[in-house]
C-alpha cells in the first residue's frame, strides 16, 4: 500500500482554507444534465474556471506564499509555470508585496504571461519547454535564495489545492468519484489528501492529455518520467514526473486515463455549447475523459473539476467554429 504521508492532512487543508478566505472565491458545482446521459449517472462540474485569475492554482500558490516566514518573503518567490502557477504566485506576491519571478516555457499562451505581467511579477520566457522552465526556476531560486515555489509538489502548495475537495464534499456530502485534471499531480495530491482523510470511499480518477502523460507513463512503470515536449492544446499539464510527483499520483488516484487532441478540442466547444463556458485545454480534459467515453465512472455522483479558463481567444474561437455542429458523443 502506498503511504498516505506525502498527501496534506484534512487539518492542513482547513487550515489553508482559512488561511486564503476572501481571497479566492468558492466556485460553483452545477450539473450537467448532458455530461450525465454519456455517462448514465448525475455528474456535476466544479467550475474553478470561474476562480480568481482564472485556475484553481490560486489556491495553492497563496497558501504557500503566505506560510512563508518574514525572511523568506523578503527574499522574494520564484516559479516554473506553464502559466497559471505563475499567475498564482504573481497575484500572492502583489498582495503581500514581494518580488515575484516566474520562469515560462516560450511556447506560454499570451493570455497566461500577460495575465502574470498584469500582476507585477516578472516574466522570463526564454525557456524551450517548460522542464527547461523549472531548471532555470530552481537555478534562479539557488542564485538569489528567492523560495522556490512548485506547481506540483509540497504540502502548502498541495493544501490549498485541496480546499477544492472541501468545497465539494461541503456542498456534495454524496459524492461517489471525482475526476481531476492532472499534470505533475499537485490538484490530485490536495484533493486526495483531503478525500482520503473525510470520505476514503470516493473514488478519485486523473486524466490528461496523450501529449501530457507523463503520470500515466509513471504509475504504470512506477518510475519518474519524463516525456517529449509536444505541441499540445493542454499545455498547462505539460512536464515530467519526479519522484515525489509519481508518489502523490500513486497516493492519490485510483485510476487515469488519457484523451487525445481532438477529443480535447471538442470538449472545449462542448463546454461551451451546453454550459456557456470558456474552458482552456487543460481544464476541460476531465470533460473529454467522460465525453468520450474514456472514463466510465461507476458510482455516482461524480464531479468534474474544470480547472481553468485561460485559453488564447483567437485558438478559443477557433475551436468554437470548428466544432460547433459536433455530436454528443465522439465518433470513432
Amino acid at each position: 500500500m502506498i503511504p498516505l504521508g506525502i498527501l496534506p492532512t484534512p487539518a492542513e487543508v482547513r487550515a489553508a482554507a482559512a488561511r486564503i478566505a476572501g481571497m479566492v472565491v468558492h466556485t460553483p458545482l452545477i450539473p450537467s444534465p448532458a455530461l450525465s446521459a454519456i455517462a448514465g449517472g448525475e455528474v456535476l462540474l466544479k467550475l474553478e474556471c470561474t476562480q480568481v485569475g482564472g485556475s484553481f492554482k490560486i489556491r495553492g500558490a497563496l497558501n504557500a506564499v503566505l506560510s512563508l516566514g518574514p525572511e523568506a518573503r523578503a527574499r522574494g518567490v520564484v516559479a516554473s509555470s506553464a502559466g497559471n502557477h505563475g499567475r498564482g504566485i504573481a497575484i500572492a506576491a502583489e498582495r503581500l508585496g514581494l518580488v515575484a519571478t516566474v520562469f515560462v516555457p516560450s511556447t506560454a499562451p499570451a493570455i497566461k504571461r500577460d495575465g502574470i505581467v498584469a500582476h507585477g511579477a516578472h516574466v522570463d520566457a526564454t525557456s524551450a519547454s517548460y522542464d527547461d522552465a523549472e531548471a532555470a526556476a530552481r537555478q534562479f531560486s539557488e542564485r538569489t535564495g528567492a523560495t522556490f515555489v512548485s506547481p506540483c509538489t509540497g504540502r502548502t502548495l498541495l493544501a490549498g489545492a485541496g480546499t477544492i475537495a472541501m468545497e465539494v464534499l461541503d456542498d456534495l456530502p454524496t459524492l461517489r468519484s471525482i475526476v481531476v485534471c492532472v499534470g505533475g499531480g499537485g490538484l490530485a495530491g490536495g484533493i486526495g489528501g483531503y478525500l482520503r482523510g473525510m470520505a476514503p470511499a470516493v473514488r478519485i480518477f486523473g486524466a490528461q492529455s496523450v501529449r501530457t502523460n507523463a503520470m500515466a507513463l509513471a504509475l504504470a512503470s512506477r518510475q519518474p518520467t519524463e516525456i517529449p515536449d509536444l505541441i499540445t492544446l493542454a499545455d498547462g499539464l505539460s512536464g515530467l514526473v519526479d519522484a515525489e510527483m509519481l508518489a502523490q499520483g500513486q497516493a492519490a488516484l485510483d485510476g487515469i486515463v488519457t484523451v487525445e487532441e481532438e477529443e480535447i478540442a471538442k470538449a472545449i466547444a462542448w463546454a461551451h455549447r451546453e454550459h456557456g463556458l470558456t474552458v482552456e485545454g487543460a481544464g476541460g480534459v476531465g470533460i473529454a475523459a467522460i465525453h468520450s467515453g474514456r472514463l466510465k465512472p461507476q458510482t455516482f455522483p461524480t464531479v468534474v473539476t474544470v480547472s481553468g479558463a485561460n485559453i488564447d481567444a483567437l485558438q478559443w474561437n477557433v475551436l468554437i467554429e470548428r466544432y460547433q455542429h459536433a455530436t454528443a458523443t465522439f465518433q470513432r
